[in-house]
C-alpha cells in the first residue's frame, strides 16, 4: 500500500503538470501544427504516467466509505482530464483544422461567449420538450403496467407488443409527430413520451411481478384488497425496477428531444443549433451544444440516482454501494 501510494503521489502530479505544460507549449507559434518527435514523446510519457496513476488508484482499497467514494471519483476524473489534455495537445500539435476537430480550449471559449444562446436552447429542448415528454411517458407506462397487472388478459397481449414497439426508430416517429402536433415543443414532447413509455411499461411490469407469493399471502391474511396491496407492498418492492426505467429514460428523453428537432422546430433548441452550425462548419458551437447536452443529461441522471438511494435504502444493492 505504501509503495502504491508513493507512486500515485509521484505520477499524478507529474501527469497533470506535464499535460498542462504540453497544452501551453502546443499553442506556441513555432510549435502549433509543426510538433517534432520530442513533443510527441513527451505526450506519450504524460499518457503513460496518467495511465499508471489511474491503475494504482483503482487498485487502492481504503478502509472507510469516504475513502472508497474518493477513489471512485478520482479515477474517472483523472481519465477525463487526461482525455481533454491529450485532445488539446494532439489537435493543436498536429495542426488539425478546426472544421474537423476543434481543441477543447476553443470549445470552452465558444461555450463561454454563447451562454445566452445555449441557455435558450436548454430551455427549449430540456425544459419544454424533454421534461414534459419524460413525465408523460413514464406515468403512462406505469399506469398501463398497473392496468395490465390488474387484467392478466391485457398483460399477456400488451407486453409482447410493447417489446416490439420499443424498437421503433425515432427517425420514423419524429416526422409523424411533427405532422400531428406542429413544429413547436409539443411534437418533441410527444416523441419523448413514446420513447420513454415502453421502457417504463416493461420495467414496471417486471417489478410488479417480482413480489413473492409469501408476501402476497400475508397481505391477504390482513384482508388487504388490490389497491392496498399495490400501495403497501407491490409498488415499494418494484421501486428498483422503476428507478432503472427512470434512469434509462433520463438519457432517452434528451436524445429523443434533440433528434426530433432535426425534423422541424422553431429557430431555437439543441438539435436545431447542432444541425445549423454543422452546416456552417462551426464545429466549436456544435461541440458546445454537445457539452451542454452531456451536462444536462448527467445532472438529470444524477438527481434520479440520488432519489433512488433515498427511496430504496433498504435494497441490498444500495446498502452494498
Amino acid at each position: 500500500m505504501t509503495h502504491r501510494a508513493a507512486r500515485i503521489g509521484l505520477l499524478t502530479p507529474a501527469a497533470l503538470i506535464g499535460g498542462a505544460a504540453l497544452a501551453i507549449a502546443a499553442h506556441r507559434p513555432g510549435l502549433a501544427g509543426a510538433a517534432g518527435p520530442g513533443f510527441w514523446l513527451a505526450a506519450f510519457l504524460v499518457w503513460l504516467a496518467a495511465t499508471l496513476a489511474a491503475r494504482d488508484l483503482a487498485a487502492l482499497e481504503p478502509g472507510t466509505a469516504a475513502g472508497r467514494r474518493l477513489v471512485r471519483l478520482a479515477v474517472p476524473l483523472l481519465f477525463g482530464v487526461l482525455v481533454l489534455v491529450l485532445w488539446e495537445v494532439v489537435v493543436v500539435g498536429a495542426g488539425v483544422p478546426a472544421v474537423l476537430m476543434p481543441p477543447p480550449s476553443a470549445v470552452a471559449a465558444r461555450f463561454a461567449t454563447a451562454l445566452p444562446v445555449l441557455g435558450a436552447d436548454f430551455v427549449q429542448t430540456c425544459l419544454k420538450s424533454a421534461l414534459p415528454g419524460y413525465v408523460i411517458g413514464c406515468l403512462s407506462g406505469l399506469g398501463v403496467a398497473i392496468l395490465a397487472d390488474r387484467l392478466p388478459v391485457l398483460g399477456r397481449g400488451l407486453l409482447p407488443v410493447a417489446n416490439v414497439a420499443s424498437a421503433l426508430p425515432i427517425v420514423g416517429i419524429a416526422p409523424i409527430m411533427v405532422m400531428w402536433f406542429g413544429f413547436d415543443w409539443p411534437s418533441k414532447a410527444a416523441v419523448v413520451a413514446v420513447m420513454t413509455f415502453f421502457p417504463m411499461l416493461v420495467q414496471a411490469g417486471a417489478g410488479l411481478a417480482a413480489t413473492g407469493s409469501i408476501e402476497r399471502d400475508l397481505m391477504r391474511t390482513y384482508a388487504a384488497g388490490y389497491a392496498r396491496t399495490l400501495l403497501s407492498l407491490r409498488l415499494p418492492m418494484a421501486l428498483p425496477f422503476l428507478f432503472t426505467a427512470l434512469k434509462v429514460n433520463a438519457t432517452l428523453a434528451l436524445i429523443g428531444a434533440i433528434v426530433a428537432e432535426f425534423f422541424g422546430t422553431p429557430i431555437v433548441g439543441m438539435g436545431f443549433r447542432i444541425s445549423i452550425e454543422a452546416a456552417r462548419l462551426s464545429l466549436d458551437m456544435v461541440w458546445a451544444e454537445i457539452v451542454l447536452a452531456a451536462l444536462a443529461g448527467s445532472a438529470f441522471y444524477g438527481l434520479i440516482a440520488l432519489a433512488e438511494r433515498a427511496a430504496t435504502g433498504w435494497h441490498p444493492s444500495v446498502r452494498a454501494g
